[in-house]
């Protein structure tokens, strides 16, 4: 007997006769004998429409009542799917994320899995329950409820995953699979049959909306099996594993962007010794995610160092770097908004040079001006005006054979 994990997103489980169907097809996976744990995310808007509240009240809530306030929301959605499968006679538990001992840190609106206890879950299982989890939510150390950010319920389902030895696990969400761009924007995106771990986990941190990157982090890691599948239908969906076979010898696999990026340039009078590592450890012990760096230092040149970072995080970024501004020794911050970052994905790159000249030769040819860039072994991304985001994302896609044939 097999032990899954079913992840149901916001737009599944939206309304009470989504929720049905979701308890349908739930009771159908139990029928085959498998063991199931469902993760639930809140319903819709849910997250939104409570956060919305909270900032009629107050134009910047404490994170810790956010938590206490937010985390509602997918236990609503799991005591209703429970109640669903009670009256078409499936036995199931619902269950917070405290009560199946998923721990976390002490980081409130964006808490990381430290560990989880699966005992209480796999006891349940034994018994022949389905066993539902509210996703997105955790309970540090000191006992306070925290929540895991955006996507956090890919999280939970997947860290749930590892901790039971399940075979497989399954993210159920509005589309097929895995496409090789989205396909609201891009012409003739395609779903994957297939993806490794790292594409995604690339794909997932450059704004690709399908997976969160914590949730393929964990998958990576401890070599769960994952499978994005609609919610809609029986299609199998796209696998993620460890190494795929070379589809049509694409050396690019998918097209990834991201839009509201700003970038924020610090200029100093002579240089700092240790300003680099000064600036980043700050940023980062106000948990703020810096991506793209570039360093310019030229003789007769004041030096300066520019970075990326979501516009969410523009207002604490700037407060944080003006707070600290002596220690830190620069004398001027500005930045730029309007921006977008768009990238192309693939781990035939490591093997195939010329990528990124073919990249920014195709970007010149459709005048679109290249304002950052970085690069790792599978992937490349540029830094655009986002007005340009679209066309630069359609315009790779073509470029590299991503279209249906």
């Amino acid at each position: 007997m097999s032990k899954i994990v079913m992840k149901f997103g916001g737009t599944s489980v939206a309304t009470t006769e989504k929720i049905a169907k979701i308890a349908h097809r739930i009771s159908r996976e139990k029928e085959k004998g498998h063991d199931i744990v469902v993760v639930v995310s809140a319903m819709g808007k849910t997250t939104d429409d409570l956060a919305n509240l909270a900032f009629e009240l107050s134009e910047a809530p404490n994170k810790r009542e956010m938590d206490m306030l937010l985390s509602t929301g997918e236990q609503a959605t799991m005591a209703l799917l429970s109640i669903k499968l009670q009256a078409i006679g499936v036995d199931s538990v619902s269950l917070t994320g405290w009560q199946v001992g998923l721990q976390t840190d002490a980081v409130h609106r964006n808490a990381k899995v430290v560990k989880i206890d699966a005992t209480k879950i796999l006891n349940l299982l034994a018994e022949k329950k389905i066993v539902i989890v509210a996703g997105f939510q955790g309970v540090s150390d000191s006992g306070e409820i925290t929540t895991l950010g955006r996507g956090g319920s890919d999280t939970t389902a997947v860290a749930i995953a590892a901790s039971i030895a399940a075979d497989i696990c399954d993210i159920y969400t509005d589309v097929e699979g895995v496409f090789t761009s989205d396909p609201r924007f891009v012409t003739n995106a395609r779903k994957l049959a297939q993806l490794e771990y790292d594409e995604m986990l690339e794909l997932a941190n450059l704004g690709a909306g399908v997976l969160h990157p914590r949730a393929v982090e964990f998958a990576k890691n401890y070599k769960i099996p994952l499978r994005v599948r609609s919610s809609y239908n029986d299609e199998e969906g796209t696998i993620l594993k460890e190494e795929v076979d070379m589809e049509n010898n694409l050396v690019v696999r998918g097209v990834a962007f991201e839009s509201d990026i700003v970038r924020l340039t610090i200029e100093y009078e002579v240089p700092f010794n240790g300003s680099l590592a000064s600036i980043f450890t700050t940023l980062a012990a106000n948990h703020i995610n810096v991506d793209i760096i570039v360093q310019s230092i030229v003789d007769g040149v004041k030096p300066a160092v520019s970075f990326s970072i979501k516009k969410e995080s523009l207002a604490e970024a700037i407060t944080v770097l003006e707070s600290n501004k002596q220690m830190l020794g620069f004398t001027f911050a500005d930045f730029e908004v309007g921006l977008a970052k768009v990238s192309i994905v693939g781990s035939g790159m490591v093997s195939n040079p010329g990528v990124a000249a073919q990249m920014f030769d195709r970007l010149r040819k459709e005048n679109i001006p290249v304002k950052m860039v970085s690069t790792s072994e599978i992937k490349v991304s540029v830094v655009v005006p986002q007005n340009d985001m679209i066309q630069a994302a359609n315009a790779l896609h073509d470029e590299f054979g991503l279209a249906l044939v």
